[in-house]
């Protein structure tokens, strides 16, 4: 498979790296507005061609397939053009930054016979493929009550910079600049950690949005700091589960840590991501009366960047789909409504 890199942001390198360790991928070439950032990223990794936009080198079109990791705003208009010049597409999470525009999407990808999969990170984590299998086979029998978290520290320590000088953080910080805040930015991480880790979907959602005072005025230079910091959001899924999910900049001592908690009749999981590793932890059997929770190993599981390269061999699209990060996308945006109407919303079905 050939492809093509739209976007040579920090993201931009993990692409690069994880597409390159896999022998039927060739990297032909990357797309910067910035020449000097093109030449330098296609130099750095051995990338055949390098553009200064995406119409040049759908143009040029010597390719299979686009690894999209430009902003979450341009998502939307750049995918449509690569399914529309019949390039498979890998999309950067959040697919869009409102439904319409994902669903828009996941129907143009399927209409055109094309693979349009997201890049939902944590599906790569073993451990929580590990407890899917488990709630699949009924091991803990019926899920009852959920409890997920993604906590991170970034406005407290500088493990990964200042974030009151570098603007690769402040743009996460101001509307203006694109950003939905905490829940715009990995609430659809920890709802896919969920509704994959316990195999279902989310039926209502009521959420509270809190953007905390970090300047005078709420104000760094031309950004100004309105998006939300915190979150936390009480979800009804389809199975009949009463859930809680919660994220923050602020969790001070947690650098990048996302923890799931599933209770069922007959058992119940843990799994805890952390920027240092992961761990799955189980209560079954005769556990559950002593209340004894046991680590339990995994084995590796194929990357989303493996899945997709298989998905293209294959001609069929696999998940993460651009169809279910839509439906994730629908609960966020709702999650958004309820802040303002103080009320609970149903998803559509």
């Amino acid at each position: 498979m050939r492809l093509l890199i739209l976007g040579t942001g920090h993201m931009a390198n993990a692409h690069a790296r994880s597409f390159l360790a896999i022998d039927t991928v060739t990297l032909a070439a990357a797309v910067d507005v910035d020449p000097e950032r093109a030449e330098a990223f296609r130099a750095r990794y051995g990338i055949e061609r390098a553009f200064t936009s995406l119409e040049d080198a759908l143009t040029w079109g010597e390719f299979d397939a686009v690894a999209n990791v430009t902003p979450d705003g341009a998502h939307h208009a750049t995918t449509l053009e690569c399914l529309a010049a019949g390039k498979h597409v890998f999309c950067e999470k959040p697919l869009a930054t409102n439904f319409g525009d994902a669903m828009d999407m996941a129907d143009r990808a399927e209409a055109a016979n094309l693979v349009g999969m997201v890049n939902l990170t944590y599906r790569n984590v073993a451990q929580l493929q590990a407890a899917r299998k488990l709630v699949t086979s009924g091991r803990i029998g019926m899920v009852k009550h959920v409890e997920a978290s993604y906590l991170q520290s970034w406005l407290v320590s500088k493990q990964w910079g200042d974030w009151r000088s570098q603007s690769q953080w402040l743009w996460r910080l101001s509307k203006k600049h694109g950003s939905n805040g905490t829940l715009g930015d990995v609430g659809v991480h920890i709802l896919d950690f969920v509704v994959y880790g316990t195999d279902t979907e989310i039926d209502e959602v009521f959420c509270r949005l809190k953007t905390f005072d970090k300047a005078e005025g709420n104000r760094i230079g031309e950004y100004e700091l309105d998006a939300n910091d915190s979150f936390t959001m009480s979800v009804s899924f389809t199975n009949g589960a009463l859930g809680v999910v919660h994220s923050s900049r602020w969790a001070t001592g947690h650098v990048n840590e996302l923890r799931l908690r599933i209770y069922g009749d007959k058992g119940a999981l843990e799994v805890v991501h952390r920027h240092d590793g992961s761990k799955l932890f189980a209560c079954l059997d005769e556990d559950i009366e002593t209340a004894t929770w046991k680590e339990m190993d995994v084995e590796p599981v194929p990357t989303n960047y493996q899945r997709f390269v298989e998905a293209v061999a294959l001609g069929v699209t696999l998940e993460p789909s651009f169809r279910h990060a839509a439906k994730l996308q629908m609960a966020i945006d709702l999650a958004n409504v309820t802040e303002s109407d103080r009320r609970e919303h149903r998803l559509p079905t």
